[in-house]
């Protein structure tokens, strides 16, 4: 049944996509001062203290926790989306710019961020080592 097909797939695609929140969670206690740059250059926050990094990694490192183990799927994974959409566009500009090094590295957001939507998305069937019960039947819903 395609209940079972797709465990496998959203699985994958949620540890992925957890694999990469994690390493910005970790970057924001062993390199805070990158975490104060960025908010300077993208969210126009001049005066983040090194303290601000540190407890903006705790709220992260929260979320992202319920993210990967699949914990309040519609809140958790609808948060990270939130987060990542801000990170995508804040950094527009950048976009309008591919080929001036750095900017092409910032267009593999767009694909993060439709592989955190498919997840919000197809939530009630991500199952597979989560704390999210069993997906509903689809056939009832054709």
């Amino acid at each position: 049944m395609l209940e079972q097909k797709i465990k496998l797939p959203l699985f994958m695609l949620r540890l992925s996509v957890a694999l990469v929140m994690w390493v910005w969670v970790i970057d924001k206690f062993v390199n805070a001062e990158h975490t104060v740059n960025v908010w300077k250059a993208f969210y126009f926050v001049d005066n983040l203290p090194l303290n601000g990094s540190y407890i903006i990694g705790v709220l992260q490192a929260i979320v992202v926790l319920a993210f990967t183990f699949g914990f309040k799927k519609k809140i958790s994974y609808g948060i990270v989306f939130i987060m990542h959409l801000g990170s995508t566009l804040t950094p527009f500009a950048r976009y309008l710019d591919p080929y001036t090094l750095p900017n092409i590295l910032f267009f593999p957001a767009w694909t993060m961020l439709a592989a955190i939507f498919v997840l919000y998305w197809l939530r009630d069937y991500d199952n597979l080592g989560t704390f999210g019960g069993n997906a509903p039947d689809i056939s009832e819903q054709v």
